[in-house]
């Protein structure tokens, strides 16, 4: 049987007979191009093609659009930070500029006060021109009255005068310490250890300076011809000394510079004014080269000092077990006068200066020290104190007494430093026994 309208035979199979027994049959090829729906099929998947196109070109601008709109979100809220950073930062400086004006307003405050106290200056000045003038009118008559008497009584008053007037010095001369004040900074120079000096028995005309920088290997004594000179660094001359000194504790008296030898307990005798060495001699049993030094070390094992009575040696000797040992000496021939046992160990004492032949030990010579101890040579008896003073620059490494100028030398960490000192005096009168 032949297949239907609008299909043919695809294949068949046959028994041995010839017989049909499978017959496969399919639709015409060009039936489906003429099929209607075939046709609306294409169509349809034509349609599709394009609106798949139409997505993906709508779906590229989307991603880029988003893009877009992802960098603009970020650059929104970058304005929006920088916005309240503005806001912020207005309010900081309006509140930075109300403080600095309160500031300014709290350092004129001050100011009104001593406003007040200038419209009072001014009127004590104007007090004191008128004063001046009364005075000058008051000297004009003192004048002429003088002129008055005949010039040799004038002479004999004035020396009368002056003979009083160093009677009565010479009995304020020596006195009890009671306090250091101070320090006045003269000038910063050289190492951090060191020793600078003026002569106690110099003339009041002579106001040399001697400096002499670090506690080892050294042997050059620069000199100034004031203290002028000396703060600004106006060098007059300078001394080479023979051999160098061991610490910071040296002393000039009455022209001459004593010190310690290097490495000895040798004691030198340097002249000034001739430049050689004068006379130089031990001190029996004292230790030295950082045996017996102070505190701080620096080979400040013999300390070398001067008062109103005269040029002293501070050591100490395995004799006294360490303790120090003062010694009065003979300025022209360093021999000793005479000699006091303390039981101050040298190894504890920070500095020691001696005033009116009383030995003041500091503790320390570090920031807190103060006069801890004290040692009577009239006596020969000790006492403790408790009188502080201003280590300023954290380290001293020389301390030492001037009779003339009634103050301490010191050499702070650098710095040279000048202390007062106030003394409790008791004054004899010719009544007295």
């Amino acid at each position: 049987t032949g297949p239907k309208e609008g299909w043919q035979v695809y294949s068949s199979a046959q028994d041995p007979d010839g017989r049909c027994i499978c017959t496969v049959v399919a639709p015409e090829q060009n039936l489906c191009s003429r099929d209607a729906k075939g046709r609306h099929l294409r169509q349809l998947l034509e349609k599709v093609q394009n609106m798949s196109q139409s997505i993906e070109v709508l779906n590229l601008r989307t991603q880029r659009d988003f893009q877009y709109i992802m960098r603009m979100e970020g650059q929104f809220k970058g304005l929006r930070s920088k916005f309240r950073q503005i806001e912020a930062d207005r309010r900081t400086q309006v509140n930075r500029n109300i403080q600095e004006l309160k500031g300014k307003m709290e350092a004129l405050q001050p100011l009104i006060p001593v406003l007040e106290q200038y419209k009072t200056d001014s009127q004590l000045i104007s007090q004191f021109k008128d004063e001046i003038r009364n005075l000058s009118l008051v000297l004009l008559a003192i004048q002429e009255e003088i002129g008055a008497y005949d010039y040799e009584e004038l002479q004999q008053r004035v020396l009368h005068l002056e003979s009083r007037l160093r009677n009565c010095m010479s009995k304020l001369t020596c006195g009890k310490l009671m306090k250091i004040s101070g320090p006045v900074t003269v000038k910063t120079s050289g190492t951090r250890f060191g020793a600078w000096m003026t002569d106690p028995q110099a003339s009041p005309t002579n106001n040399r300076v001697w400096c002499m920088d670090s506690y080892t290997n050294n042997k050059i004594v620069k000199e100034y011809k004031s203290i002028a000179d000396f703060v600004s660094g106006a060098e007059s001359r300078a001394y080479n000394l023979p051999f160098k000194w061991a610490g910071t504790n040296h002393v000039v008296y009455n022209g001459s510079l004593y010190y310690n030898k290097i490495q000895s307990n040798i004691v030198v005798r340097y002249s000034f004014d001739t430049g050689r060495v004068v006379t130089q001699r031990a001190l029996e049993n004292a230790g030295f080269h950082n045996v017996y030094p102070y505190t701080w070390g620096g080979f400040s094992d013999i300390d070398l000092m001067a008062d109103e009575l005269g040029l002293w040696a501070i050591y100490a000797t395995n004799q006294n077990a360490g303790n120090i040992v003062i010694s009065q000496l003979n300025p022209e021939t360093l021999q000793i006068i005479a000699t006091w046992n303390t039981e101050y160990s040298k190894r504890n004492a920070g500095e020691s200066f001696m005033i009116c032949g009383t030995l003041y030990i500091t503790n320390s010579h570090l920031t807190g020290a103060k006069v801890y101890y004290s040692y009577s040579t009239k006596t020969s008896s000790y006492e403790y104190t408790d009188i502080p003073f201003h280590n300023q620059y954290f380290h001293m490494s020389m301390l030492d007494y001037n009779a003339r100028d009634r103050a301490l030398y010191g050499w702070n960490n650098g710095h040279q430093v000048l202390f007062n000192v106030t003394l409790f005096h008791i004054i004899k009168t010719e009544d007295d026994s």
